[in-house]
């Protein structure tokens, strides 16, 4: 366990720690996909903080949104400039998630890029990289290699399953495919299923990656890559974690480094100059190929179609999970209204149910962003489950 520390001014942190792998479904045991296909050797990349309990009833869960990845807290070194991980306001010893009671995992997800196995990793039957030969995944698939995760470190019950966007899927997932083995979860900022608004941008910023002339049908690992349209494509996700207000408040119409316009193609404004940025630093740290098959397993996604013959309240019913569900009102990409039909779904099953809309400037992004207000909810909810099996 890592000793806890002060780290520029982020509270105490659980400081140090170490990106770990788990690589299971060996041949002949390959992963069968819901797509019918088999896939193996698997590698999920992950970290966990804090220590399991004797009788192993403390622990949690954190499932992440599209470009996140296993590193939720701590630094991988201990210098001034080392970067957090990506919920670091949030888990952490006397945090919303604390360390000290709870042992926490975090994974990176099936077809990812960061250090599990994805489009990007090298297809055993060739030792040439994936590419579109990759099989499309869901987000079912996602989970079930998260459980054998799970299994790998001898948990049988998770105390709870955190995840917001794409993790708050993977969370009602965990709830209706394991639901004896999760004891509660908690949605943030997300839906039973895309709507049409949100797979047209989905489906947008694909075309802008298969548009780009390095894509190659996705076989561009061994020279140019399509950095362009995976930079476009980030930035029309990145529109959508924003919120009007909050773009207002932190843009407006305000010029970037000029006094007038350039009456050329420059980037004049300063939300130009911000979206040009975010692309072009997406495009270190992620692969293409990932971006496509990580939003189509969203898209796929919808519960009442997996589980509920297209009723959510049939979908719901077989859950057993306590929940905290969390919207925010500046969300229009998971807005408030589909968070509700989940609440009320559950309700007509009975479901220990609690739910609050946060109000928020930030948009989609909200549940990133530092909210004393979502901390003390996480924090109360967590320790009410864990009092409750513990009597």
């Amino acid at each position: 366990m890592s000793e806890y520390v002060e780290h520029e001014g982020n509270g105490l942190s659980v400081g140090v720690v170490e990106k770990k792998s788990f690589t299971f479904a060996h041949p002949p045991s390959e992963m069968t996909l819901e797509n019918g296909s088999a896939l193996g050797p698997v590698t999920l990349a992950y970290e966990t903080y804090g220590e399991l309990n004797p009788d192993r009833s403390n622990a949690v869960l954190i499932t992440h949104a599209l470009s996140g990845d296993s590193h939720a807290a701590g630094y991988y070194h201990d210098d001034d400039d080392a970067k957090p991980g990506w919920w670091e306001i949030m888990v952490g010893p006397g945090k919303g998630i604390d360390t000290r009671k709870y042992f926490v995992v975090c994974s990176n997800i099936l077809g990812s890029c960061m250090g599990s196995t994805g489009p990007g990793a090298s297809d055993p039957k060739t030792g040439r990289p994936f590419g579109l030969d990759f099989p499309v995944v869901t987000i079912g698939d996602m989970v079930m290699a998260q459980k054998a995760l799970i299994d790998h470190l001898g948990i049988e019950r998770i105390l709870s399953v955190v995840g917001g966007s794409i993790g708050g899927l993977q969370a009602l997932e965990w709830c209706l495919r394991f639901p004896d083995v999760v004891i509660s979860a908690i949605p943030l900022a997300t839906t039973p299923k895309h709507s049409a608004l949100t797979i047209a941008f989905n489906e947008v910023a694909r075309q802008a990656i298969m548009a780009d002339p390095n894509w190659n049908n996705g076989h561009y690992y061994a020279g140019a890559k399509p950095d362009l349209g995976l930079a476009v494509a980030r930035m029309i996700g990145h529109i959508t974690y924003l919120s009007d207000e909050s773009m207002r408040q932190k843009f407006g119409r305000r010029l970037q480094d000029r006094s007038d316009f350039s009456f050329n193609f420059d980037a004049d404004f300063q939300v130009e100059s911000y979206l040009r940025y975010q692309g072009a630093k997406f495009v270190e740290r992620f692969d293409a190929n990932s971006f496509l098959y990580v939003t189509k397993a969203a898209d796929y996604f919808d519960i009442t179609r997996q589980y509920g013959s297209g009723s959510l309240v049939k979908a719901f019913s077989r859950a057993k999970a306590k929940f905290l569900v969390v919207s925010f009102t500046s969300d229009w990409l998971y807005p408030t209204y589909q968070s509700r039909a989940m609440v009320k779904a559950m309700k007509k099953n009975g479901l220990d149910i609690s739910f609050c809309e946060i109000n928020a400037d930030w948009g989609h992004d909200a549940f990133l962003l530092p909210s004393e207000r979502l901390t003390v909810l996480i924090k109360s909810f967590l320790e009410r489950v864990y009092n409750e099996i513990k009597r």
